[in-house]
């Protein structure tokens, strides 16, 4: 009989990046390379351990965005584009490498790969992978939780509730148009909490969310078993609390397993063909080709450690608190495989240990924890994110500091029209999603993260300068229909949104 439970929680998601007026966008790469290195290596991992009747449970955010992008025919057609690309280059490779055994093993190695992936797209996922999650779903060992609908930071849009509760009710209603239900639990952006916001995702039915240590740490009244525990907040919405020692041996790449000298090197190749393996503290030119079999087995390695680790700290707290913790493990799921080459590997090798090597730990859904106690202390939890400080300071700073009181007007604004115009449908939808895309908050992260800047501040100006043309033209009833036809093309995220959720 296991004396505690572990929960490991993928948060997938990529900001809305769609650009049709261009051939080729480079931004849109962002999309294929976690298809290619994150995605559907998942997808294999998890396959085949249904395959081999292994059972296993696992939580995954699949955000609004990037469930958009998956099934938009436009990018669906780009990415195999995409994809035949690299099978050209690795052979390329292969040609140039002809005389350089160790490289030419790797460029092999690419070109294989990438002609799976391209056969698995396809063949077997039918280039529709939000489906091939939902079959995982519907087995059971697959729980999907949604997203605010643009990843919106809420707790700095609290200025506008109306706004928070349309982030929420349209991720709820996109989710249960591809899924067939309601989420059972979200993934609050930047596991951003504000308290309050947990009444809006009880009115949406949501079940639970999670939320950063300190989030719960901080609960008022304090929490009888820390985070180790589900606390209910006054609406009966669980607050599960991330474990940082088991999430900072993943992630970390200064203490982690990512930062092994076996590992692919992320920073050295030609698109995604990566020739290097970590080796150390050495300049980039110094890099030793990557080994394929060193790096498997020091996955294999690495799960063992983590299961371990897992069982010692599960007995020790079941022991200390008297119950069957429960320890949440959350991670960004492009970690595996596009940061960490490896990270699918791991999960594979760390989920068949667990099934055969040990009794003390089981993989549970944070829902399949509140099935089995329903009963938990209710407490509110803190405001709170993951970020740099734990606040809201990676969001909220001198970079980005800039946009707030443009998506606050923005807000207002949308709100205004939502209950007193009614008009032109098309033109108030239209609306809602660019004020939902400027809210975004990737747009304030990459400002913050110095990548990518130019870009994050052009879609910022962009949806801002398309949301005011049309809250103008909306309010004098003369709408542009050229103009308004242009902005559906581009940005045609959420078909079914509906502008009267601004107006409760």
């Amino acid at each position: 009989m296991e004396k505690g439970y572990l929960s490991l929680i993928l948060h997938a998601h990529l900001p809305f990046v769609r650009h049709p007026e261009y051939e080729d966008f480079l931004e849109e790469k962002w999309l294929y390379e976690a298809i290619t290195e994150t995605y559907i290596p998942l997808l294999k991992v998890f396959d085949k351990l249904v395959e081999d009747g292994v059972d296993f449970r696992i939580t995954m955010t699949m955000s609004p965005t990037l469930l958009s992008m998956l099934l938009d025919p436009l990018l669906i057609k780009r990415y195999v584009r995409h994809l035949e690309k690299l099978i050209g280059l690795s052979f390329r490779e292969i040609k140039h490498n002809h005389h350089n055994p160790p490289f030419l093993a790797i460029a092999q190695m690419y070109n294989r790969n990438f002609e799976e992936i391209l056969e698995l797209f396809t063949g077997r996922y039918r280039s529709n992978l939000p489906q091939a999650f939902k079959r995982l779903q519907d087995l059971g060992k697959l729980e999907i939780i949604t997203c605010a609908a643009t990843h919106c930071f809420l707790p700095l849009q609290e200025i506008y509730r109306p706004a928070i509760r349309a982030q929420i009710k349209t991720a709820a209603d996109h989710y249960e148009k591809i899924f067939g239900r309601r989420p059972r639990g979200i993934w609050l952006p930047e596991c951003g909490f504000q308290p309050g916001d947990d009444r809006i995702l009880m009115e949406e039915g949501i079940k639970f969310f999670i939320t950063d240590s300190h989030g719960v740490l901080h609960a008022s009244p304090l929490p009888k078993y820390g985070i180790f525990a589900p606390i209910y907040c006054e609406s009966g919405v669980a607050a599960f609390g991330r474990d940082i020692e088991s999430s900072r041996a993943v992630w970390s790449a200064e203490e982690g397993y990512p930062g092994h000298p076996d590992y692919r090197e992320f920073y050295r190749g030609i698109e995604e063909i990566k020739y290097c393996r970590i080796t150390g503290e050495v300049p980039l030119e110094n890099k030793e080709p990557y080994v394929r079999e060193w790096a498997v087995s020091r996955a294999a390695e690495h799960a063992g450690n983590f299961m371990f680790n897992r069982e010692k700290q599960i007995e020790h707290l079941n022991g200390f608190l008297g119950i069957k913790p429960i320890v949440i493990s959350p991670y960004d799921a492009e970690l595996f495989g596009h940061w960490w080459y490896e990270g699918p590997e791991w999960i594979n090798f760390l989920i068949r240990k667990i099934y055969y090597d040990q009794k003390t730990i089981k993989l549970l859904t944070p829902f399949e924890y509140l099935e089995m106690n329903p009963e938990n202390q209710v407490s509110t939890p803190s405001l709170s994110s993951w970020g740099f400080k734990g606040y809201a300071e990676v969001w909220l700073e001198g970079s980005n500091a800039w946009i707030y009181r443009h998506l606050h007007k923005a807000a207002e604004r949308m709100i205004e029209l939502a209950k007193n115009y009614s008009g032109n449908t098309r033109a108030l939808n239209q609306a809602a999603r660019e004020l939902m895309l400027l809210q975004s908050s990737d747009w304030a992260f990459i400002m913050k993260t110095g990548t990518c800047v130019p870009y994050a501040v052009k879609r910022t100006k962009d949806h801002l300068e398309r949301f005011t043309r049309l809250y103008e033209q909306i309010k004098a009833g003369t709408v542009d229909e050229h103009f308004l036809s242009d902005i559906e093309s581009k940005d045609n995220i959420f078909p079914d949104i509906d502008y009267r959720v601004y107006a409760s």
